[in-house]
């Protein structure tokens, strides 16, 4: 199986082939691209000028600065911000929910009364007023699993917040390296280009005394120009490693002018013995303490938490909901009695002996009225209260829940085929670092060994030069010689630290010169 890389293991591997790249670089070579860090943020958008503190920079400084300044960790903790606020939601929901609402309508023509159910011929303005609280008394333990899903996803959010830091602090580290390194190559490439002047000048005194033919003279000047630029190359690999380390820590390069960085004393590699590490005990050490493990063993809890969230669909769901509701009609009316009252006369014909004789009798009847009733009478004559349990058992909806599970559980074993990954390529990272770190110190001491021989070559090239017994080209050759394997001698050095550094960094050791 095609094993896959995890973007903090690609970061990694980015860092050390980047400061690999930039370490093989010989002088002649130096104007190639460098190695890109990787995710570097984007400038300051702000475009205004930046206080920078006074001196050079130490890798301290400058990590602690980038960590301040840095957008991806200001998205991480944004993000992390976030499902904070996920996980309050969350928790929220166990709680009652309780809502008012109201709503105001006009009626026209035919209409039914939305209060007396009559049907009517006019304009109606209704009113309509509830409050509804409700509880969730049991949803398949849903809520429950969703809080601790939701836990477990801001933890891990706060486990990637040190993973971007940590990243930037090793962006950091490989970029003040590089810019290291390539300041010193600069100062050695002067160095030759100031020997070069010297022996230009020794050279034009031997020709006007007769003792070495011109095309000797026309040797060290092609000499001289090519360290010129060499100068120049190495100038300009030190301003793209000054641009790089300058993006890494969001600063303008035009605020910048002063930038510069303090030069550690940095010892030999050959200054302490063979290098060895129990890697066993270095992968525990990082297994332990690493954020991007720890983020993706809280990721394989949540996919599980998310599983048993899924199943709870499998579940009825039972609820209490209490409504108070009441309402108002603009047609509604009353009835009352007046106070005045209507006269009504009645005639009967009464039998009288055979004879009907009339009978008037006068009545008098209260006036009765209908009148608008009132707004809040009727919200309170209309008030009404309900309590309900309502209760949802699933039998059979498409196979969403059935699917719904069978997706937790995939997610589950791919979060877990995730951290199994992330712990591999620790590692293999690790291990990969050990191998380079060992290689460099033997390169370091090889490399050494070769400048002790050849600046004595070099030197005794020299002689036979000044004594005409050798011609330019073969004393250019012997220089050139010597520069190499110095070059080689500085590359294995940085390349050694910076491994070293990655080393102790897995083992929980401050990342400092």
């Amino acid at each position: 199986m095609k094993q896959r890389t995890t973007p903090s293991a690609l970061l990694k591997r980015r860092l050390l082939a980047g400061l690999a790249g930039a370490l093989a670089l010989a002088p002649p070579a130096l104007a190639q691209t460098p190695a890109v860090p990787g995710s570097p943020p984007a400038a300051a958008a702000s475009g205004t000028a930046q206080a920078l503190p006074s001196g050079p920079w130490t890798l301290q400084a400058a990590v602690d600065y980038a960590l301040a300044h840095n957008l991806n960790v200001r998205l991480s903790e944004l993000q992390a911000q976030n499902n904070q606020q996920i996980l309050r939601q969350s928790r929220a929901a166990l709680l009652p929910s309780a809502n008012l609402s109201g709503s105001q309508n006009w009626q026209y023509g035919t209409s039914v009364n939305p209060l007396t159910f009559e049907f009517q011929s006019q304009t109606v303005r209704a009113n309509n007023f509830a409050g509804v609280a409700q509880v969730t008394l049991f949803q398949g333990f849903q809520l429950r699993n969703t809080i601790k899903r939701n836990d477990l996803d801001y933890k891990a959010s706060l486990a990637d917040i040190e993973k971007a830091r940590n990243d930037l602090s090793l962006n950091v580290a490989s970029a003040f390296l590089q810019l290291v390194l390539a300041q010193e190559l600069v100062r050695a490439n002067q160095t030759r280009v100031a020997s070069d002047q010297e022996q230009i000048a020794r050279t034009k005194i031997l020709l006007k005394a007769g003792s070495i033919p011109e095309s000797t003279l026309l040797d060290s000047q092609s000499q001289l120009a090519t360290d010129e630029l060499n100068v120049v190359t190495a100038q300009n690999q030190a301003d793209l490693a000054r641009l790089s380390l300058l993006q890494l820590m969001n600063i303008d390069p035009a605020n910048a002018a002063g930038f510069a960085v303090a030069v550690p004393q940095l010892p030999d590699p050959d200054e302490e013995g063979a290098f060895a590490l129990d890697l066993n005990q270095t992968y525990q050490t990082a297994a332990g303490r690493l954020p991007e493990i720890r983020a993706a063993e809280l990721r394989v809890q949540s996919a599980r938490r998310g599983t048993d969230l899924a199943r709870g669909g499998y579940y009825p769901r039972l609820a209490l909901t209490g409504q108070v509701f009441s309402g108002y009609s603009s047609v509604r009316t009353v009835t009352q009695i007046g106070n005045d009252s209507t006269a009504r006369r009645s005639t009967f014909f009464v039998n009288n002996g055979g004879v009907q004789t009339p009978l008037t009798v006068t009545t008098y009847q209260r006036n009765i009225i209908n009148l608008p009733q009132g707004f809040w009478d009727q919200l309170n004559q209309n008030l009404g209260q309900q309590i309900q349990f309502s209760l949802n058992v699933p039998i059979f909806n498409g196979l969403q829940v059935r699917t719904s599970v069978q997706r937790a559980i995939i997610n589950e074993q791919a979060q877990n085929v995730r951290a199994e990954q992330a712990r591999l390529t620790l590692r293999q990272s690790i291990e990969q670092a050990y191998a380079d770190a060992r290689a460099a110190q033997l390169q370091y001491a090889a490399a050494k060994r070769q400048v002790t021989a050849l600046t004595l070559t070099q030197r005794n090239s020299e002689i036979r030069f000044n004594n005409g017994l050798l011609n330019g080209t073969e004393f250019n050759i012997a220089k050139n010689n010597l520069t190499f394997a110095e070059s080689n001698r500085i590359q294995a050095k940085y390349s050694y630290i910076f491994r070293r550094k990655v080393l102790d960094f897995y083992q929980g050791k401050p990342l400092a010169l």
